[in-house]
């Protein structure tokens, strides 16, 4: 479901951009074939700033936003619907039982210009560097967050994660990633998998060269070498990161343009909502992600004075996300490695309230499992908790805790980004729990990668967490409840299961729905899989949420989707409108 809206400002027009860049001014497109316009830099802002944009510890999504212009993997995803593309491979063929998949490469492509190719210019991509970068993915070393992505997966994986612990690397590397010549790869897997065309689209699938990783080491989190269609110009921690268009990109459009229509993209990074949408207002900005609850109504008033007037200056696009907003609590730790505290969360903090009052209706209440709604997948088929005051005391006493005596007073840790939202949020759960359970709770906000440090590091023992979905499978939300992934020592880094849930009944559906290749019956064992998780309360969902962007009106090709997905492939400017 999908709502284009659009909405008048009553505010000044005028397009001058941040930092000086006067690139976007009317008039400096140029027609191309189709009604399509070359020219502009496309400029948008990020309130948090990004940890690293090295592909195999890309975590979260401004980084994601950034490299998902710069590098591309064998395929990608569809900007609108979601459904996978061609990426560097032109055509692929999937064995009957879906354990091999053979991938045929576009010849010609190539690799971004770089410092770290011996005459600085970039050469072509070859089927030994798609070999080189997803054994990557399989190697042990701490910059590698992605290892789960092929795990149990991918034939050979585990024997040749286990080698590079060993420090003995497998000269032949990952077994069942095989380069057949130098424009074809076959991927084998230990078992049936027809959803792994999809894992492929995942950003730890992106392909990059032996000789950037050789130059760069653990500075490829600023030094991006790529395949796709913008490069990376400038990187200015914490102010700016400026990409520019590929000139060696090999993409066209139906009309035979040379793709991407862009001159560049702009990312800068101010912290507050309310300056950013200042600036998309000024005409400095081409779109706002998200807006802050408090700017809602205006919204709302804006809105029905454009009806009113006629004007439609901006775009609101409105899209059910592909996500869910949860709260993580240490399963290994005390209190939350007792299942009745864990119970008693769950019941004690009401889901409806939090969204119709708190947020205001922005987003849909989690009253089910961890998986939002999919196309297919019957969501509503797993019973999650209701709000029930008398079950949640019956559990905490249960639990050893009569009336909430002699319960620890907890952290509850939440990032800095957000908004209000955040902090709202766990303001209302704060008084939930000591109203309900006589739980004291107290608040701290975190700068974002501190937060992420500390709750994969098991530091955090209850905190505020998010997932968008990496791909669009119901698998991509249950990974992160399987037992496989938690490593042994607490203060490992548990990346994908931060909350470190392990259960051998859950761990064995989800694996007996990975191998299985009908979808539909896939989806039902997944089904399954979130209710043991749900009877487990390994988590507490909170609200699945709605992606809200207002764009330029001048701005297109660029639809919303429930991933908030962004490939600037073809976005164009139109501004003669």
């Amino acid at each position: 479901m999908k709502k284009i809206i659009y909405i008048l400002f009553a505010a000044s027009l005028g397009l001058s951009s941040c930092g000086g860049d006067d690139s976007n001014k009317n008039g400096d497109e140029k027609a191309a074939l189709g009604g399509v316009k070359y020219g502009g830099v496309f400029r948008v802002n990020e309130t948090e700033d990004f940890r690293s944009l090295y592909p195999l510890n890309v975590t979260e999504v401004v980084a994601h936003r950034i490299t998902n212009q710069v590098y591309q993997g064998l395929v990608k995803l569809n900007q609108e619907d979601l459904t996978v593309l061609p990426s560097l491979a032109e055509k692929w063929e999937i064995n009957e039982d879906a354990t091999s998949f053979t991938f045929h490469l576009r010849k010609g492509v190539k690799f971004h210009d770089n410092k770290c190719f011996p005459d600085g210019k970039g050469r072509e991509l070859k089927a030994s560097d798609v070999k080189f970068a997803l054994d990557k993915v399989c190697e042990s070393f701490p910059e590698n967050q992605m290892y789960w992505i092929f795990k149990d997966k991918v034939k050979g994986s585990d024997a040749y994660f286990q080698s590079t612990v060993a420090k003995k690397h497998l000269p032949t590397g990952v077994e069942g990633i095989k380069v057949i010549d130098d424009y074809t790869v076959q991927i084998d897997l230990d078992y049936p998998f027809a959803g792994f065309l999809k894992i492929l689209s995942h950003s730890s699938c992106w392909i990059y060269p032996k000789e950037a990783f050789d130059t760069y080491g653990v500075d490829m989190r600023i030094n991006c070498v790529g395949t796709g269609p913008f490069r990376i110009k400038t990187v200015k921690e914490s102010e700016a990161v400026i990409l520019e268009a590929n000139p060696d990109y090999y993409g066209i459009d139906e009309h035979g343009n040379k793709l991407p229509y862009l001159d560049g993209i702009k990312y800068t990074f101010i912290k507050e909502k309310k300056a950013e949408l200042l600036e998309f207002k000024k005409g400095n900005l081409d779109m706002v992600f998200r807006l802050p609850l408090e700017m809602i109504k205006d919204v709302v008033g804006e809105l029905e004075d454009a009806k009113k007037g006629g004007n439609k200056p901006y775009i609101m696009q409105v899209v059910p996300a592909m996500s869910v907003v949860y709260l993580g609590m240490q399963n290994k730790l005390a209190p939350f490695d007792n299942v009745d505290v864990r119970k008693a969360f769950n019941y004690a903090i009401d889901k409806n309230a939090i969204v119709t009052y708190t947020l205001q209706g922005e987003g849909r209440p989690a009253l089910h499992g961890l998986v939002p709604p999919f196309k297919g997948y019957d969501f509503e088929g797993v019973k999650g908790y209701d709000y029930n005051v008398e079950k949640a005391k019956e559990h905490l006493a249960k639990a050893g805790y009569p009336g909430g005596k002699g319960f620890p007073e907890v952290t509850l840790q939440i990032n800095s980004g957000g908004g209000d939202r955040n902090v709202q949020t766990a303001e209302v759960v704060q008084k939930m729990l000591a109203e309900n359970l006589n739980v004291k709770v107290k608040i701290e906000q975190l700068q974002f990668p501190q937060h992420l440090e500390n709750l994969e590091t098991g530091k955090a023992l209850f905190w505020r967490s998010g997932w968008i979905a990496d791909y669009p499978d119901p698998e991509n939300f249950l990974n992160l409840l399987y037992g496989i992934n938690v490593p042994a020592d607490i203060s490992t880094k548990s990346f994908i299961n931060s909350v470190r849930y392990q259960s051998a009944t859950y761990d064995a559906k989800f694996k007996e729905a990975l191998k299985e290749v009908d979808e539909a019956k896939r989806y039902e064992l997944y089904k399954q899989a979130d209710q043991i998780a749900v009877d487990d309360a390994a988590t507490v969902p909170i609200l699945h949420d709605e992606n809200t962007r207002l764009i330029q009106i001048y701005v297109k090709n660029f639809p919303s989707n429930a991933m908030e997905y962004r490939d600037m492939t073809e976005v164009y400017f139109d501004k003669e409108q």
